[in-house]
């Protein structure tokens, strides 16, 4: 079993070796970083004309192909992918490019290389944020089938985390997954037996171990949950900004990647600096700035306002299900972000220093996601809540009422039933849109800016529904043969959402009594 922790600036990849039953990370020679030597980053280049030769990871950074303008270059892509991206995609030797392609050539060719090492990643675990929507984990779903993997299982990224620390069971911790894209905070109770070598596959999502078939199965459960759209990519974004005010620089994606590691140098130093060189204008500067600097941006920024919004969040949720802040037992931090000293420094001031682990920050993720493998069952809720879409005749726009509702324990115990009929004679089909609906007071829009690829937040409530099948195609439910007429049912729909988050949907036409879909996933419908 492999584990794949995809991340929006590194990605680390996760085994369980099968003699030891124990979580190593694997490395990848010349794609994953010298030090640590399993961090392999997000970059992909798509090097010739065909666009089939890419270059992934420290084959990028050795080849220095990272600090260009080159529209073949690509970094952040993550955030691009299940998103409607505002401003253009490029195009390259005539054909157009989605950021869903370029995440499929990314994992697609991790996944190669591990073949070509003599790995067998089929069975894999892959970690999704906590506030991704169902498009994004069904392209990872639906996009590592297409590449080979025969069996996938999903798990959020804080929660893997809780269970890669390897707490004793009982514990409650607090996870702080801060990353190159998003900040996720979660409160789990994890459940992490022994790994245990030689366990050989029952049946789909089940394993046995020696004796151990018989034995209760140990569940962690997630008691709150809070995902937000801020990373250290925002940072670097506000800190190229700032530097392109200063030395009146235009804004690049070699400013962007300089303002990264002027970031990373301040974790553990007070001042950094970089040479800026631009190859078309031939300008060249140096970039200084301070740890104090950076600092005093991120509170222009309200970065930890944003923070304490989060934790806040959070809290309000666990004194829903009668947890304080004094019940946390650990505070784990996770991800690059996290080693910002002023990270750290909130974390110390708000929960304390005492609880603080910081020992396995980039591999904590991969590494709990193998638990799924090893008999610990998840017990989780939905971040986002489903509806369907109505027009509002009192407002004249659309609506959304809501089937299933954020915080709703899955998978569903009975599924949501709806009888639709024809509201004009001899209509032909019938249409139904189907939407995830987030925090409106949290959602962002995924846009360029001069070749960088960032988020803006927004509180405009209807940016805050993922339409699933809103297409042409994808809003027709039933094809109605003959056609239908006012005052009877037609159709029944039932909708239920699955151990994997899925929402399924069964269409069946009362007058025919025939099927015509079958527990079918929505956002598949286009």
């Amino acid at each position: 079993m492999y584990s794949l922790d995809f991340g929006t600036s590194n990605t680390v990849i996760a085994r369980r070796n099968q003699a030891t039953g124990q979580a190593e990370p694997v490395a990848l020679p010349g794609w994953t970083l010298p030090d640590p030597p399993y961090l392999l980053p997000s970059l992909l280049y798509l090097q010739d004309a065909n666009l089939e030769k890419v270059l992934i990871g420290q084959q990028v950074l050795a080849q220095g192909l990272d600090n260009s303008g080159d529209p073949r270059f690509f970094c952040n892509f993550k955030r691009g992918i299940g998103a409607k991206v505002q401003g253009f995609l490029p195009t390259l030797d005539g054909k157009e490019i989605s950021f869903d392609q370029v995440g499929l050539w990314f994992l697609g060719g991790i996944l190669t290389a591990l073949r070509k090492n003599g790995e067998v990643p089929d069975d894999l675990v892959l970690t999704v944020p906590v506030n991704s929507f169902e498009q994004y984990r069904q392209w990872l779903l639906t996009g590592c089938e297409s590449l080979g993997a025969n069996r996938i299982q999903l798990i959020d990224e804080s929660t893997a985390a809780a269970l890669g620390y390897g707490l004793d069971e009982g514990q409650t911790v607090l996870v702080i997954d801060f990353g190159g894209g998003t900040l996720d905070l979660s409160l789990v109770q994890p459940a992490v037996p022994e790994m245990q070598p030689d366990g050989f596959l029952l049946k789909w999502g089940r394993k046995v171990f020696g004796n151990r078939e018989n034995q209760k199965t140990p569940i962690a459960r997630v008691l709150a949950k809070v995902g937000r759209n801020l990373g250290g990519t925002d940072i670097d974004t506000w800190v190229a900004d700032s530097l392109a005010r200063q030395q009146n620089l235009p804004k690049s994606a070699l400013l962007q990647r300089l303002a990264e590691k002027l970031k990373i140098r301040l974790s553990s130093a007070t001042t950094a600096t970089e040479v800026y060189f631009d190859e078309d204008s031939l300008r060249t500067c140096k970039l200084t700035l301070e740890r104090e600097q950076l600092e005093a941006l991120l509170g222009v920024r309200g970065f930890l306002t944003q923070m304490d919004n989060c934790l806040d969040k959070l809290w309000q949720q666990a004194r829903q299900r009668g947890i304080e802040a004094s019940a946390v037992d650990a505070v784990l931090l996770v991800g690059g972000t996290c080693q910002m000293p002023i990270v750290r420094d909130w974390a110390a001031k708000r929960l304390g220093s005492d609880k603080l682990r910081s020992d396995k920050v980039f591999e904590a993720v991969a590494h709990g996601a193998l638990r799924l493998g090893s008999g610990v069952q998840v017990e989780d809720y939905l971040y986002h809540s489903y509806g369907v879409r109505y027009w509002d005749h009192r407002r004249s726009r659309h609506g959304w009422h809501t089937l299933f509702k954020a915080g709703q324990a899955y998978p569903s115990s009975t599924p949501v039933e709806l009888v639709l009929g024809a509201s004009v004679s001899n209509q032909p089909n019938i249409e139904l849109v189907i939407g995830e609906l987030a925090d409106g007071q949290d959602s962002t829009e995924v846009f360029f800016e001069q070749g960088r690829l960032t988020v803006r937040n927004t509180n405009e409530e209807e940016l805050a529904v993922r339409a699933l099948n809103d297409s042409d195609e994808g809003r027709v439910i039933a094809q109605l043969e003959p056609p239908g007429f006012p005052g009877r049912d037609r159709v029944k729909v039932q909708l239920r959402i699955d151990a994997k988050r899925q929402l399924r949907i069964n269409v069946e036409d009362l007058q025919r009594k025939e099927v015509l879909m079958n527990d079918q996933p929505v956002v598949q419908l286009q």
